[in-house]
């Protein structure tokens, strides 16, 4: 109950940091003192993950290395969990990604860790901060994807990719994964599918299927409904969430999430495993690539007979890359 106690003051803090508005010239919560230590190290390491990315595409590819757009990253995390009725919980996570745009036209070379199919179930996911998250570097894959060149808007847009995952004995894997976005009756709700078939010599087969209905409220608040249906062979059951969502931007550098799901298990007698309610604020504590997330949940969990269960999660989160998104959710 300490521990609750400690990060629930620490959430109430960073909540009234956040709802005062931002001067156009503050970007950053952190002292001078700290920023001259960690701009240097950002700054180079951020450069080392971009030309590591563009030498290697390079070889492989195309001088356009040098010049074009790519997504490579790397993200360093470390998270604290607290749970009702289990130990405090901490895990330090990075993550990266090396994309090589130029290697072929309309083929890129992938090297990423932890590929999403080997994130474990819906339930694990949906106490998750991030929709990308991995603690671990311990499966890599290394792959060429084709990319679709259909308008997503129009048409579904299909990408088909295949590789190894680096361990030993080396796995072969392959995907499908498809994407369209339709706008209904002009506006405002949009509709977005993106679907992935896959299989993995060592975990066998996999399919995920994933929609997203939201439409903004207004110029701060979004409304989104999200459905997520997954199987994979070595579970051989369907697991599925339902999701609501209010985000509401709070500043320039402050978003606020509300939420209520269900995730279960669907066979021909479907139950809810658990259903919850949490609040995720998100804020930019420095200059767009550090980021703060805390969230405070409640939970009714099927093994606990739906007792109440409450939880706190506090998750601080570094990007190293050329080109860095301000604080969404």
């Amino acid at each position: 109950m300490t521990g609750l106690r400690t990060l629930a003051a620490m959430w109430l803090v960073m909540f009234g940091v956040a709802v005062h508005a931002d001067s156009p010239d503050d970007d950053s919560d952190l002292p001078q003192w700290a920023d001259k230590r960690i701009g240097p190290f950002h700054a180079s390491l951020s450069r080392w993950v971009e030309s590591t990315s563009r030498r290697i595409d390079g070889f492989f590819g195309t001088t356009d290395a040098l010049t074009v757009d790519t997504d490579s990253y790397l993200r360093l995390s470390q998270e604290w969990d607290w749970r009702e009725g289990a130990p405090f919980d901490q895990d330090l996570g990075a993550r990266f990604r090396l994309d090589l745009p130029t290697t072929e036209k309309r083929l890129r070379l992938i090297i990423e860790s932890e590929p999403d199919e080997t994130r474990g179930t819906l339930a694990g996911r949906e106490s998750e901060l991030t929709d990308d998250r991995s603690d671990s570097l311990g499966d890599l894959l290394v792959g060429l994807n084709r990319l679709g060149n259909k308008d997503k808007t129009r048409h579904w847009n299909t990408q088909v990719g295949a590789g190894i995952k680096l361990r030993l004995p080396l796995e072969p894997y392959v995907r499908l994964t498809s994407q369209r976005l339709w706008t209904l009756q002009d506006g405002p709700w949009q509709l977005h599918s993106d679907n992935r078939l896959s299989w993995f010599n060592g975990d066998g087969y996999s399919a995920r299927t994933r929609w997203d209905l939201g439409r903004p409220l207004d110029e701060r608040r979004h409304l989104r409904f999200l459905t997520n249906v997954q199987w994979r062979e070595e579970v051989d059951h369907l697991e599925f969430s339902q999701t609501m969502e209010l985000n509401r931007q709070l500043n320039r550098r402050s978003v606020l999430r509300a939420s209520a799901g269900v995730i279960g298990e669907s066979g021909s007698d479907p139950v809810i495993d658990d259903s919850y309610l949490e609040l995720r604020f998100r804020r930019d504590i420095h200059k767009g690539y550090t980021f703060l997330d805390v969230a405070p949940s409640l939970h009714f969990p099927r093994d606990a007979d739906r007792d109440p269960r409450w939880a706190l999660t506090l998750r601080l989160e570094m990007y190293f890359r050329r080109h860095i998104d301000r604080v969404s959710l």
